[in-house]
């Protein structure tokens, strides 16, 4: 079977989740430089079988947009031109950021690891993962 792969975008990286072969679990898998993540995943794709990509869309409270959305929304793009393949979905990302910061708080990790926004990234790309696993699955 197929694994689904999750992307927590921002602006200087890209936290990467994704299940295990039977889709029933989300794991943090890695953080990627921004300017990197077509070729990481041009190379992973190239290993690994991906059918679904899980896209973590920004918006607000209300659902409007934020600052982030429109680069999010070009980078959609590009993974669509780049995997014309792979199932494209975009997931309401709200509050991931949040709830992943908790998540590390309660894993005991020290402060000074909790720092590392790195681990925040792919926590949240998981919880996107993991939200999306739960919903259409």
């Amino acid at each position: 079977m197929s694994r689904i792969l999750a992307l927590d975008y921002g602006l200087q990286r890209v936290g990467v989740a994704v299940t295990d072969p039977l889709r029933m679990f989300a794991q943090p898998l890695t953080t990627v430089d921004t300017r990197l993540i077509l070729d990481y995943l041009k190379d992973y794709l190239s290993k690994e079988s991906v059918d679904i990509i899980v896209l973590g869309l920004p918006t607000r409270f209300d659902g409007s947009d934020t600052h982030a959305t429109s680069f999010v929304n070009v980078f959609a793009e590009k993974l669509r031109t780049t995997f014309p393949a792979v199932n494209l979905v975009m997931a309401d990302e709200r509050l991931t950021s949040r709830m992943a910061k908790a998540s590390l708080l309660a894993s005991g990790m020290k402060k000074n690891q909790r720092k590392d926004k790195k681990h925040l990234d792919t926590v949240s790309a998981a919880l996107i993962l993991q939200t999306y696993l739960e919903t259409y699955s």
